[in-house]
């Protein structure tokens, strides 16, 4: 399996909410759990039947995390031509009637497309990639292609 790249603050993002999850939401619900089973009948307890189900996804979110954690690999530099699209930049776009759009390359972990951050591997990332200033991209988008002229790019 190939490493998916990431920025460290992306990185540091997944570690946060992994350690959270094991240091003080996991302890929490297992204390909740415990005090929800110690009251009787188990079949009928909301607490508990609730507890445990939270239990499941705590662990189902661990085990996914520990998984990407494990598969991605950290982009710490800058690329050696920083004239060039490339993970993590930061490209300044205008299309054809004027209208504007910064979209930031980041890996699939971090997408955010309100605040335009978007995967290399999306259909603008894709068209993205390898280009320069002043080049025109082609998204190829569900209501046909758009194209947008790089006006800046930095990292």
């Amino acid at each position: 399996m190939s490493k998916n790249p990431i920025s460290l603050s992306g990185y540091e993002a997944l570690r946060a909410e992994h350690d959270q999850l094991i240091d003080v939401e996991r302890p929490r619900v297992c204390e909740e759990v415990a005090w929800a089973a110690a009251q009787g009948d188990r079949s009928e307890n909301a607490e508990y039947i609730y507890g445990k189900k939270r239990l499941r996804e705590i662990d189902k979110r661990i085990g996914f995390l520990r998984r990407r954690l494990d598969s991605v690999a950290v982009v710490e530099r800058l690329p050696e031509d920083t004239s060039v699209v490339r993970f993590g930049a930061i490209v300044e776009l205008t299309n054809l009637v004027g209208k504007t759009m910064t979209a930031t390359l980041v890996g699939k972990d971090e997408i955010d497309p309100m605040n335009g951050r978007f995967s290399l591997d999306s259909p603008i990332g894709q068209a993205l990639l390898g280009k320069c200033l002043g080049e025109t991209a082609v998204v190829k988008t569900p209501r046909g292609e758009v194209q947008w002229e790089i006006a800046a790019i930095r990292y």
